[in-house]
């Protein structure tokens, strides 16, 4: 893979990226206060909208691909926002977070997200309606994510991952995961396509790939542990069969499950860039203080026709 396109415009670092699961479009957020929309296809930024007032920090797509939902980051506003990306009007607030929300997920196939926060709660909404329906308490810094069914979440924190029933979240995990000895805090935690495994990094700098159903550890990778409020972050690649990873120095490294580490490129950054694979692509795409779209380096493309 090498670096196709990148996108140098931006006056602040990328803090977070979505792909729509059903149209080529990419959202990003970043420090400099702006939401930035994305046809992937074309390589084109459609559209530019500031969020001055609050600051943007996390930013999720809903089912609409005009439409996001996005954290705040002024520290004095944890209120969540439903956003029409069509004429930047707002649709909804969703208030009761009391500290920085952390994790924000939203469910594949209903409308209704979770969030996490660092005030230790973790809150379930209906997209249509501006109060919480559910909350639940966590001792640490949560890392949340539906599966692709929207039938699951997984909440991670302390050193384990704790799995719940959407349909009866209110009577606890219904299993309970450890990551052997990994209690640093919970950046990131994601389910593979097919849900069979589920991708866990750490502040340690550590990458965990569990059996989603028997929670049996299947691999864990080691890069540079982050720093102050950098998220390590990595993905599946859509086949579920290998992982990309920002690291603590900057790099980007990549593993096949099955047989290691195929991959590494340096980087002159000194964080952990922000890092998502494509749905049903050959592409991934790297975010730090520019956007980087990462496609096949055709030059070695007759040797991977071989391997194949």
């Amino acid at each position: 893979m090498e670096v196709g396109m990148a996108f140098r415009d931006y006056n602040g670092r990328i803090s977070s990226m979505d792909f729509h699961k059903a149209t080529n479009y990419l959202v990003t957020a970043s420090d400099d206060e702006s939401i930035r929309l994305y046809d992937v296809q074309n390589a084109m930024c459609l559209k530019t909208i500031n969020s001055k007032k609050y600051g943007v920090d996390l930013v999720r797509f809903t089912s609409h691909p005009t439409t996001v939902i996005y954290s705040s980051k002024n520290g004095w506003d944890e209120s969540l926002r439903l956003l029409s990306l069509n004429d930047n009007k707002y649709l909804r607030y969703f208030k009761g977070h009391r500290d920085r929300v952390v994790s924000l997920s939203l469910c594949p196939r209903k409308e209704c997200f979770i969030s996490g926060g660092l005030d230790q709660t973790v809150l379930l909404w209906d997209q249509r309606a501006e109060k919480a329906q559910g909350l639940l308490r966590v001792q640490g810094r949560p890392a949340i994510s539906y599966d692709d069914q929207g039938m699951v979440f997984a909440i991670a924190y302390g050193g384990h991952i704790r799995m719940f029933d959407m349909r009866k979240y209110e009577n606890g995990p219904f299993e309970i995961f450890s990551l052997g000895g990994d209690v640093s805090d919970a950046n990131e935690v994601k389910f593979s396509s097919d849900g069979r495994l589920i991708l866990l990094t750490t502040s340690a700098g550590q990458i965990h790939v569990l059996d989603s159903f028997r929670g049996i550890t299947i691999s864990t990778y080691n890069v540079k542990p982050v720093s102050g409020n950098g998220t390590l972050e990595a993905s599946f690649s859509p086949d579920g069969k290998f992982i990309v990873s920002g690291s603590g120095d900057g790099s980007v490294s990549a593993w096949s499950i099955a047989k290691g580490k195929v991959a590494y490129w340096s980087s002159s950054d000194v964080e952990p860039p922000l890092i998502k694979w494509a749905p049903e692509s050959l592409m991934f795409v790297t975010g730090s203080t520019e956007l980087s779209f990462w496609v096949p380096d055709l030059s070695k493309s007759g040797s991977l026709i071989g391997a194949k």
